[in-house]
């Protein structure tokens, strides 16, 4: 299945902090054909460092981030369903963002950009998905910040979607995940190439951006996964070298993450979309959790995994629980990993087969309703 990457633009959006934003563009890619009662559409969100590459190959042979989910036969089954994936609004991947023009100057927009949420995000998912002629989507689904999308999906836009699937996620940043971003962004605000985010004509922080995301990548991993995978283990030496270079696998392994991260995302993107992910709050403007999600009208399936302790499954289970509390047709399900918050992406053979039947009940209920 080979993936094309698309363009949509909008002459304006309008932002949760008051500001709009002009000459937007959206780039997505899509899966399978939209049938002729525009009723089989997907949208898949993506995570934090994801794009609008769900799923296939591109013009260079680089597979989806979510190829093991997204295609034939899969879990979001692309001979039945017509899936939609866009890059967040600002990312770096084609979507407007920081390193986008400011149509008022020419140039990037740098740290001028508008500080942006989930919810501005969500708006310009929901434009395009009306460009696209989709009134109600199937679904939509998503992991970490891809599952925050949908919840915010099903709240601000509650006839729009039939089917929410939040995956390994939460209605909100916790202290200690707002912390753990906290860190990420100092790392590249002290950067010395970082020059207020005015670098795209100079040398980019690498080095803070490579921190980054080696103190990311920890947290998406768990204890028994490093364990496993690096141990104790040295790399290339048989003694320690007593001194400050790489003397551990899991060291060598951090590094290379970092550095191969700087080559394909922009440090002011890192800012503007943690900080969108930390004030995220499903309940904000509610009495409660529960008083926000009462106005979805889909039905939902959420799911987490036993070793995420970056969303642990108490987070997942706070969302089942509103939503059984305002009555409304929800399955959770925790499934065993001990890959921590990556098993949405890798550990796919149980999630696959608890997604696949949920969609083909969904799919039912919308034959049954015709």
């Amino acid at each position: 299945m080979i993936s094309e990457l698309k363009t949509a633009g909008f002459s304006e959006l309008a932002l949760d902090n008051g500001e709009t934003l002009h000459d937007v563009e959206v780039a997505y890619e899509t899966y399978g054909a939209l049938n002729e009662r525009k009723s089989n559409a997907i949208l898949i969100a993506h995570a934090f460092t994801g794009d609008a590459h769900a799923a296939g190959a591109d013009d260079e042979g680089k597979p989806g981030w979510w190829v093991s989910m997204v295609g034939p036969g899969k879990a979001f089954d692309t001979d039945r369903y017509f899936v939609i994936c866009s890059n967040v609004l600002g990312g770096c991947r084609g979507t407007t963002g920081p390193s986008s023009p400011d149509p008022a100057t020419g140039k990037p927009y740098g740290m001028s950009f508008p500080v942006i949420t989930i919810g501005d995000m969500v708006r310009l998912q929901q434009k395009l998905v009306q460009s696209l002629g989709i009134t109600r989507l199937m679904a939509v689904a998503g992991g970490s910040m891809g599952g925050m999308q949908a919840l915010e999906w099903a709240v601000s836009f509650p006839g729009a979607v039939y089917a929410c699937i939040p995956i390994a996620t939460t209605g909100r940043h916790t202290a200690q995940q707002i912390a753990f971003n906290e860190v990420g962004r100092q790392a590249i605000v002290a950067d010395p190439d970082f020059q207020d985010g005015s670098y795209y004509d100079t040398k980019p922080p690498a080095r803070g951006l490579a921190v980054a995301r080696m103190v990311g990548h920890i947290t998406y991993m768990s204890d028994a996964s490093m364990r496993e995978k690096f141990g104790r283990r040295l790399r290339g030496r048989e003694e320690f070298s007593y001194g400050f270079g790489v003397d551990f696998e899991v060291e060598s392994y951090l590094r290379y993450r970092g550095s191969q991260f700087v080559g394909r995302f922009d440090a002011n993107s890192y800012l503007y979309i943690t900080k969108a992910m930390d004030y995220f709050d499903l309940a904000a403007g509610f009495p409660s959790l529960g008083a926000s999600l009462e106005r979805a009208k889909c039905r939902f399936l959420v799911i987490s995994f036993t070793s995420d302790w970056l969303y642990p499954s108490y987070q997942s289970l706070e969302i089942a629980n509103a939503l059984r509390s305002r009555n409304h047709d929800v399955t959770y399900c925790e499934l065993t990993s001990t890959y921590g918050h990556d098993a949405f992406l890798v550990d796919v053979a149980e999630q696959t087969g608890i997604v696949r039947g949920f969609l083909a009940r969904c799919e039912r209920e919308l034959e049954d309703a015709k």
